[in-house]
């Protein structure tokens, strides 16, 4: 197709930023497994708890890190955090979102606007996606392998206008 289409480069930048968050942070690295383009009938995708940025510029959608709250509770374990509750669970997918603005920052440059890291919830997380499938722009699924658990980095980016 046309310039319309993702750079794998462009999304290759939110996957080694989730996989540089397990590296630094528990010294265990992450793989990800084969990405794929999620239908509607696809496998679920939203997990307990959800980090996402909204990008406009050059590209416009979101990028959501989505996890199980069994991944996250590891890497809390992983770290000597002794405080299991859904405010930490909630901080780790906010600080791998945080990650993830960072690293497109430095991609994309200045010419990206990108959100400040939101933390949602998983019907939260269902709907926004709903919302930019019907704009046409079909979620790009990323699984994130990390010890036993698996994640998912979901990416729903367009060329913008700008």
């Amino acid at each position: 197709m046309s310039g319309n289409r993702l750079k794998v480069e462009d999304v290759k930048v939110f996957s080694d930023a989730a996989l540089g968050f397990f590296a630094q942070t528990t010294g265990h690295k992450a793989s990800v497994r084969t990405a794929y383009l999620l239908d509607g009938a696809g496998p679920t995708v939203w997990n307990d708890f959800q980090g996402r940025i909204e990008l406009a510029g050059r590209y416009r959608g979101s990028v959501t890190f989505s996890a199980p709250r069994g991944l996250l509770t590891h890497v809390l374990l992983s770290i000597g955090e002794s405080d299991y509750t859904d405010a930490s669970h909630r901080d780790i997918v906010g600080e791998i979102a945080n990650q993830m603005s960072g690293q497109a920052r430095r991609h994309f440059g200045e010419a990206m606007d990108i959100s400040p890291p939101r933390v949602i919830d998983r019907d939260q997380a269902r709907h926004e996606a709903n919302q930019h499938q019907a704009q046409g722009m079909a979620p790009f699924v990323i699984p994130v392998q990390w010890d036993r658990y698996e994640a998912h980095l979901v990416v729903q980016m367009e060329q913008g206008q700008g």
